[in-house]
């Protein structure tokens, strides 16, 4: 009996256990991005206080970047690329289609689906949530919700981006003796443009690139692969 006692896990590492391997993947990329937060942080408090000395001004305290808006546009500008990404890519695929990709929906499929197949309505089940079971305004938001989501955190990045660009923009011009711009000047300004596309592009070729790559390459075990024997031409089979 003591033998099998101690072989026995106690329930709170079980717990343990079980939250890590049921969070694992959310859990991974959030510490993964905290930890590259807080080396942007460093590098472009560095960075910064480098300028001012270039400049033969007064350098300022780590705490002290993290208040400036420099340090805010450079964080809302990825933000909000990353954001258009997921809301074209949820939106478009809504419609679009790629045969042989597993990021693309069965061919035949295009569209927002019906209700069965959404189970929605009389067709959700129990375990469906609540608002999938509401009919009007709560099933057409909940339906949409994910799309609303990323749309909105893209627009409020993109205005913070802004918002920030223009101050950090400002900062360097008056350093330069130069007149500052108005907000609507800054958003018809290169600076803004530069900083908005070059972020764009990149997103963008990311998700292309995943979208036809996955066609013809694969990874065993991944859910954004096919499986490994899977032919070519299998559209929305996932590994």
């Amino acid at each position: 009996m003591t033998e099998h006692s101690s072989r026995t896990t106690p329930p709170s590492h079980r717990g343990l256990r079980g939250f890590l391997r049921d969070n694992g993947l959310g859990l991974f990329f959030t510490v993964s991005f905290l930890l590259a937060l807080f080396g942007q942080a460093i590098a472009g408090h560095a960075d910064f206080n480098n300028q001012l000395a270039t400049d033969g001004l007064q350098q300022i305290s780590f705490g002290e970047y993290l208040t400036t808006s420099d340090f805010a546009v450079d964080v809302s500008e990825n933000w909000q690329s990353e954001y258009l990404q997921f809301f074209l890519y949820v939106g478009v695929t809504v419609w679009l289609l790629q045969r042989g990709s597993p990021e693309s929906k069965e061919m035949h499929k295009g569209g927002t689906e019906s209700d069965e197949e959404q189970m929605v309505g009389p067709y959700a089940k129990d375990s469906s949530p609540k608002w999938a079971k509401a009919g009007g305004w709560r099933r057409a938001v909940y339906s949409n919700s994910l799309l609303l989501f990323m749309g909105t955190v893209f627009l409020l990045s993109w205005l913070v981006q802004s918002i920030t660009g223009v101050a950090a923009h400002n900062e360097q011009r008056l350093r330069q003796l130069q007149a500052p711009l108005s907000w609507a000047d800054y958003l018809g300004s290169a600076d803004f443009w530069n900083r908005t596309l070059q972020n764009w592009q990149s997103e963008l070729l990311a998700v292309a690139s995943m979208a036809v790559l996955s066609i013809y390459l694969r990874q065993r075990g991944s859910p954004e692969s096919k499986p490994v024997g899977a032919a070519h031409g299998a559209t929305g089979v996932e590994g």
